[in-house]
């Protein structure tokens, strides 16, 4: 999950440029040149100045506004995901504090239902087969024919991956990425094993802090109080509970 989310970070910064995220840098434009790939995106030296062309896995300024606006706007099924619209500032045109689930919901549910509108089609092409990959394989059942397609498809995609984004978009999480189908064949479906209920947890646990200087005695003390009403509501059947 953490890897879905690390994956999803790389995709949105690059995707936005966003400051920070964004793996299309001018040490990537350089390493392009190094490597005498794709002339269209070398630095561009005008005098003094260095200039970057806008690739085509960019949006541009008009197009990043439109993709915040458009994610600011979505709205879910109670229960679905989290009002991802916190993390989105249509005015700096940037996202940001996504948690790991709502990386989760956006690889699988929104990216390629968003994208199509703004890149090429062999861009859309393949972030959709990436997304398509981790909605497989974080289905409920899985499918051992399934499971031995993906294990064929990943390394194809992250070679289509690889003939759109520079290099730098390729850090070792990307690459863990080819060994998730045989883990799955290896100890089933994902959702035995990932951590979104401890983290949903300690999140429940870290609403409890009221003194911070002493956080552990104030989520057991607040746990405390919760079990005790918890425990004394089960014997009040005189007035309305969970319970009754």
């Amino acid at each position: 999950m953490h890897i879905e989310k690390n994956i999803c970070d790389n995709v949105l910064g690059t995707l936005l440029n966003i400051e920070g995220k964004t793996k299309d840098s001018a040490n990537a434009r350089r390493d392009l040149a190094n490597l005498g790939l794709r002339k269209e995106l070398h630095l561009q030296h005008n005098g003094d100045r260095i200039s970057m062309s806008l690739a085509c896995y960019m949006l541009n300024l008009h197009e990043r506004r439109k993709f915040c606006a458009w994610l600011s706007e979505v709205k879910f099924k109670d229960g679905f995901a989290s009002n991802i619209a916190r993390c989105v500032n249509v005015s700096d045109k940037k996202i940001s504090g996504m948690k790991s689930h709502d990386c989760y919901i956006f690889m699988q549910a929104l990216l390629p239902v968003v994208i199509g509108v703004f890149l090429r089609p062999d861009v859309c092409q393949a972030l959709i087969e990436l997304s398509g990959f981790f909605k497989e394989l974080c289905s409920r059942t899985l499918n051992l024919l399934v499971l031995h397609q993906l294990q064929a498809n990943i390394p194809i995609i992250l070679c289509k991956l690889e003939m759109i984004f520079p290099p730098a978009f390729f850090d070792i999480m990307v690459h863990l990425a080819i060994h998730f189908p045989e883990e799955a064949l290896l100890a089933g479906p994902v959702q035995y094993r990932w951590m979104y209920p401890f983290e949903r947890y300690l999140g429940k646990f870290k609403r409890y802090v009221r003194n911070k200087a002493r956080p552990e005695g104030s989520i057991a003390e607040a746990y405390i109080h919760l079990e005790c009403l918890t425990f004394c509501s089960m014997y009040l059947h005189d007035i309305e509970t969970r319970f009754n």
